[in-house]
């Protein structure tokens, strides 16, 4: 049996409507800053992942919260464009694996540098204040400290 949820406060509506400005505001600049690259929001958040390491399509799905089948249409564009390639899994060579290819991480990266909606107001915290901000985010995601 579930908890019932505990009724929302002033405090609590005000947090969760800035913090859906500030997802909305971060995904219309990601939008921008794709269409730079010729790259749809979704493509480039594909990439963005390729980038950081070689996955299967069915992880990156998980990940984006979608339709396997929808990432790879989303790889083949990438991979016509020479953005990504599939490759065999070393671990078990019967699964395919997407991966960035140099130009491909090439690009992530400039996208990823371009994004300053969240870069320039993060620098007016000190340190220990972006700390304790990722540290209550992980919190709120339940990830661990």
């Amino acid at each position: 049996m579930t908890s019932p949820t505990p009724p929302a406060d002033a405090l609590t509506h005000e947090v969760c409507e800035l913090i859906g400005t500030v997802v909305a505001r971060y995904h219309e600049e990601y939008e921008e800053a794709a269409a730079q690259y010729s790259l749809t929001g979704a493509q480039a958040r594909v990439l963005a992942l390729l980038a950081r390491e070689p996955m299967p399509m069915r992880r990156i799905a998980l990940k984006l919260k979608c339709e396997p089948s929808n990432v790879t249409g989303i790889v083949d564009r990438l991979a016509t464009r020479g953005l990504v390639e599939r490759r065999t899994d070393p671990e078990d060579r019967r699964v395919k694996l997407a991966a960035a290819t140099e130009e491909g991480t090439a690009t992530a990266t400039r996208l990823r540098e371009s994004l300053n909606f969240a870069r320039e107001p993060l620098a007016g915290l000190s340190t220990q204040e972006r700390t304790a901000l990722r540290d209550l985010l992980k919190r709120m995601l339940g990830e661990a400290g």
